[in-house]
């Protein structure tokens, strides 16, 4: 039987921190719109997506404070670095998630933006309810000890 082949995708910019600040729930793999100066600069792999969030707006959903950097060889027509971006979903995920939103009081975190094995920008955004500073200790006792049990278990050999 043929091996399944692992999947071709080059990853551009991650929100770790988003793991952290919020409980993710359902992701979803979403279509970004961008300019050719965004893509050209996606390409060089400078995007930050730390600080920014998805919205949902006149029943299309937006990708709200992400960061692209100009690109410096597109000159006058270069694109502002932190403009809404649309992101290409069915209806039924945006009425999905919208619902999510307002109902449940969750918030649409964007994880990872990439480029799949196509080379179409993609990102990956998730329903996620943030948590509190006692959940978010939680999380950093459990990384510490999982850090020190790997180092005593290396240590045992």
């Amino acid at each position: 039987m043929a091996e399944k082949q692992e999947r071709r995708i080059k990853v551009v910019a991650d929100n770790r921190r988003a793991r952290f600040n919020y409980e993710i729930g359902e992701s979803i793999e979403a279509g970004i719109a961008l300019t050719g100066s965004e893509v050209k600069s996606l390409r060089q792999g400078r995007a930050t997506i730390a600080e920014s969030y998805a919205d949902a707006r006149g029943g299309e959903i937006w990708l709200v404070n992400a960061n692209i950097p100009e690109y410096l060889q597109a000159g006058r027509f270069n694109h502002p670095p932190k403009r809404p971006r649309k992101l290409l979903l069915h209806a039924r995920q945006i009425n999905r998630l919208v619902g999510a939103v307002e109902r449940e009081g969750m918030t649409i975190v964007p994880l990872k933006l990439y480029f799949n094995e196509k080379g179409r920008a993609k990102v990956e955004i998730a329903l996620g309810r943030g948590k509190k500073l006692r959940d978010k200790r939680e999380t950093e006792k459990k990384r510490s000890w999982q850090r020190e049990r790997g180092r005593l278990l290396r240590q045992r050999g």
